[in-house]
């Protein structure tokens, strides 16, 4: 998926669901829950063991944007797009995945937790920046980063909640990804998969309110 349209279908649903486990099977149906409670746009980590199988899986899928998260090397990049990934994340600024990402003709967005990394993410090519790790000022920070450096678009993920995404939003981020909040580990763990639909529904209606 060429980056103009990726961005402008995260644009539109405005937050993602970011998925970090260590057990395939459970990855799978953890996902398909956060599908069913109404998230379009997914990432599995590399992280996860036969991640890129999961990527081929849901890639096929028309109503889903699928990415690859924890992309640390040129070579991990290029599996994850030939798997299916319409997009890249990293949690670090690494130059040579973000121009890697670029003749992949695919998004990237590159892990940063200061306005200078931001700003050579966005030089280098990094259509997105992830705000990782989320600092304790959440929202504010946003706000404040975005006051001198408006062309950024700003991805918080750590940390969000249906509680504060809003207040998220409403400082100026492009959108916002899910992780541990939306996918509980103990709900996995237990299979509780409905828990995680619940709250993915209840997470998008937050996002709608903002």
């Amino acid at each position: 998926m060429p980056p103009d349209i990726f961005l402008n279908t995260y644009r539109h649903a405005r937050a993602s669901a970011i998925l970090r486990t260590n057990d395939r099977d459970a990855a799978r149906e953890a996902m398909n829950a956060a599908v069913r409670g109404g998230f379009r746009v997914v990432e599995f980590t590399l992280t996860i063991p036969g991640a890129l199988e999961l990527v081929r899986e849901f890639s096929e899928r028309d109503d889903l944007v699928v990415g690859a998260g924890t992309v640390l090397t040129a070579d991990e990049a290029r599996a994850a797009v030939e798997a299916g990934a319409s997009f890249l994340v990293s949690p670090v600024v690494d130059e040579a995945v973000i121009v890697e990402a670029k003749r992949l003709g695919v998004a990237a967005m590159p892990g940063c937790s200061t306005p200078t990394e931001m700003l050579v993410a966005h030089r280098a090519g990094a259509q997105l920046q992830k705000l990782f790790p989320a600092p304790g000022t959440g929202p504010v920070w946003v706000k404040q980063t975005l006051g001198p450096l408006p062309f950024l678009r700003i991805v918080p993920t750590s940390g969000v909640t249906a509680e504060n995404v809003a207040e998220y939003l409403r400082a100026g981020s492009f959108a916002v990804g899910f992780v541990a909040s939306l996918f509980d580990a103990g709900d996995i763990a237990a299979g509780r998969f409905d828990k995680i639909e619940e709250r993915a529904k209840a997470m998008l209606a937050a996002v709608r309110g903002a």
